[in-house]
């Protein structure tokens, strides 16, 4: 988003006054009126007033005209932050440096992404081998004049002569497919189009498989209902018309629909599911044209076959296994009546498993850091791989006639950095190294557990410069998620690199609803449980004002998405937890959630508001749009969301937001930022990433009275 230009000056909807610095006297703001509407809704004899529905229509002029007003109130507040501009400078200082991603073997050839430091997307570089010179196979930069156009997704065929990748246009989760021959680099038959939620997984080199919603309504593609999702098969050289139908649809309804091809090319798996958790699983024998034969009949576990050698299978599950485990079973008769453990569940959650090089790799999470083991195909333990420190790390790919490996390796304050392993001796060595402006020493990452209301014990990660003053007085930024099974590991964020090299505290807590314990873990965190997760994040808030890491006055609150409702929540629940809120791209009408895009598939983590009475009542009783109160003063809020996001659509945070100024009273702003061309956050160019964290940080320093430390 651009800032407009002004100086104390007059708005057409919305006025700002800026005089002197915060710590003399405030910006005073204005903001847009917002028509209301007579909406009512009735749940179960309850009567819901919607009055800014009219806000839904995301493509109305209407609802543009509200948009252009609010990011110029917003923009103007923004730009006259004396310390906005300096920021992003700085920002771009630290951003620039070369990114790279762990090299594949395709073919005969290896294939890796990097970016120089500020490409707005990152470039495909094709080596012959290992030491020979990289060139640019594939540049995205090149899609789009702004950057706005990115790579999605990459298959190459087994033998590396073909390439198929979906792109995003204005970060939205519709894609495209071309498919490109790599000698010529010459595209190969036509693009595929009204592509979403889908992977490339090539049969040989005939065609592929592909998912899809049938194409959307003129006008509906941002926002209209994803319901039956289709596996489809192309056959090169053919119209995308004459694909083949080959799981889904009318006869078999689901709203998630995936399909993969063993590496062999013996098996086609095919997983469906009605949410983002449990799904039934099938396979086909694609050497016998089989039939589809269904292994899992139920929506109530997590199931994958993971690899297929001499006709056995090889599934990731958590039937039986909370914590997952790995089975085999003949693929002639795959019931799970005749799985065998392979490698049984543990303690620790078995996050994800990968097959090379004729052994597996077992990705596990011990209190929310990575660990590696390594086994052979009868399950038998060999190793544990040394990772350099507590952290996270994830690659181990490739195929079974590999003989090195690479994966990657980070942690809060460890740069993403890529290591070699030779799979014979179990050495790993350092491939490439990123060489960021910051000295990793001259800060600390702790693990403590807290208390949260109802006794249980959270994880929670603290980062911050060696030597902190526990004083109250330290700026701190507490992000989190808590939902969806997702697990919130150590990671380095040159983002955030701003923030502690500035005297900030970053805290992230492995809250309930997430996957770092296992299902039982996501569990807690779900339906009916979901308190949970924001009592564990109000815990966390308390836990650092009382342990003198922070005050109310230097508290911030952030997240996204899923996140973003957690935030949502947290503020108009414990408005008095924290002096600023950034809630991004958030779920916030609990009520409606499910009417938008594929939003009825996270039923299983929120539950659906018009299923019972006792449903509604309890996502009526925390939804932070219902629960937006006349007269209460709210922390200082920065919505963000984006003009083309069609995974959580832009409503939410519309409606979210214009109550929120209809409502709240003090001198806290409640303002909302709103990116264009841009999704939920896949593929955003570095530009518009650095301008939103500098918009992010300049307005949380700002209104906990801070000057960035290095500006003083």
């Amino acid at each position: 988003m651009k800032h407009t230009q002004l100086i104390c000056a007059g708005l057409a909807l919305g006025t700002l006054a800026c005089v002197g610095s915060k710590n003399e006297e405030t910006m005073k703001l204005q903001y847009p009126t917002t028509q209301k509407v007579a909406q009512t809704d009735t749940y179960f004899g309850k009567e819901v007033a919607d009055p800014y529905r009219w806000l839904e229509d995301d493509r109305s002029e209407e609802t543009a005209a509200w948009v252009n007003a609010q990011n110029e109130v917003t923009g103007s507040y923004l730009e006259n932050i004396p310390f906005r501009k300096s920021i992003e400078e700085r920002l771009t200082e630290l951003w620039n440096y070369e990114k790279y991603s762990a090299p594949s073997k395709k073919g005969d050839k290896y294939y890796f992404f990097k970016n120089d430091g500020l490409q707005n997307q990152s470039v495909l570089y094709v080596q012959e081998s290992l030491e020979s010179e990289p060139e640019v196979f594939l540049d995205p930069n090149q899609f789009s004049d702004d950057g706005t156009v990115s790579l999605s997704t990459t298959s190459f065929t087994k033998d590396g002569s073909l390439l198929a990748y979906s792109i995003s246009e204005s970060g939205s989760d519709w894609r495209k497919i071309i498919v490109m021959d790599v000698e010529s680099k010459e595209q190969v038959g036509d693009t595929l189009k009204d592509v979403k939620f889908s992977g490339i997984s090539w049969k040989g080199n005939e065609g592929f498989f592909y998912s899809s919603y049938d194409k959307p309504e003129e006008g509906s593609a941002l926002s209209g209902l994803n319901m039956n999702h289709k596996l489809y098969y192309h056959k090169l050289g053919t119209p995308q018309s004459e694909d083949v139908l080959v799981f889904g649809g009318e006869q078999t309804p689901r709203r998630y629909v995936g399909g993969n091809v063993t590496e062999d090319n013996r098996f086609l798996s095919i997983t469906a599911a009605n949410g983002t958790s449990g799904n039934e699983l099938y396979v086909k024998d694609l050497e016998a044209d089989g039939d589809i034969v269904q292994i899992i009949d139920d929506f109530e576990h997590d199931n994958y076959i993971a690899h297929s050698k001499d006709g056995q299978l090889y599934i990731l599950t958590n039937l039986d296994a909370p914590n997952k485990r790995i089975i085999k079973v003949d693929a002639a008769t795959p019931e799970p009546e005749n799985w065998t453990d392979l490698i049984p569940e543990k303690e620790e959650v078995l996050q994800s498993v990968s097959f090379a090089g004729g052994k597996i790799f077992a990705n596990y999470l011990k209190d929310a850091a990575t660990r590696i083991e390594q086994y052979d195909l009868q399950g038998k333990l060999e190793k544990e791989v040394a990772l350099p420190t507590i952290g996270s790390a994830g690659g181990f790919e490739g195929t079974q006639e590999d003989d090195k490996l690479f994966y990657y390796f980070t942690s809060f304050t460890y740069p993403t950095s890529i290591y070699a392993y030779d799979i014979a001796s179990g050495e790993s060595s350092l491939f490439r190294q990123a060489e960021v402006d910051f000295n990793p020493d001259d800060y600390e990452t702790k693990q403590v557990f807290y208390e949260s209301k109802d006794g249980t014990q959270v994880p929670m990660f603290i980062v911050h410069r060696k030597g902190l003053k526990m004083d109250g007085q330290n700026p701190t930024y507490l992000y989190g998620y808590g939902g969806f099974n997702v697990s919130l590991t150590p990671g380095f964020s040159v983002a955030r690199l701003y923030w502690l090299e500035n005297g900030g505290v970053f805290a992230m807590p492995n809250l309930r609803g997430g996957g770092e314990y296992g299902e039982a873990w996501h569990e807690a965190g779900t339906q009916m449980q979901k308190q949970n997760v924001f009592d564990d994040f109000i815990a966390a808030g308390e836990y650092l004002k009382n342990e003198g890491y922070t005050s109310k006055e230097k508290l911030a609150i952030a997240g996204g998405s899923n996140g973003g409702l957690l935030v949502g929540a947290t503020m108009t629940q414990r408005p008095d937890l924290c002096q600023v809120a950034l809630p991004a791209v958030g779920v916030l009408d609990m009520l409606r959630y499910h009417q938008f895009t594929a939003g009825a598939g996270w039923a299983p983590d929120y539950g659906i508001a018009d299923s019972s009475q006792a449903m509604f009542e309890y996502l009526y009783a925390y939804s932070p749009l219902h629960n937006i109160k006349q007269g209460v003063e709210y922390p200082a809020t920065l919505v963000t969301t984006a003009d083309h996001d069609d995974r959580v659509v832009p409503a939410h945070s519309f409606k979210f937001a214009a109550t929120l100024q209809e409502k709240h009273e003090g001198e806290n702003p409640v303002l909302i930022r709103i990116e264009t061309k841009a999704g939920h956050g896949a593929g955003k160019p570095t530009s518009k990433q650095i301008e939103e964290w500098a918009d992010k940080y300049a307005f949380t320093f700002y209104n906990m009275n801070e000057i960035p430390e290095k500006l003083r």
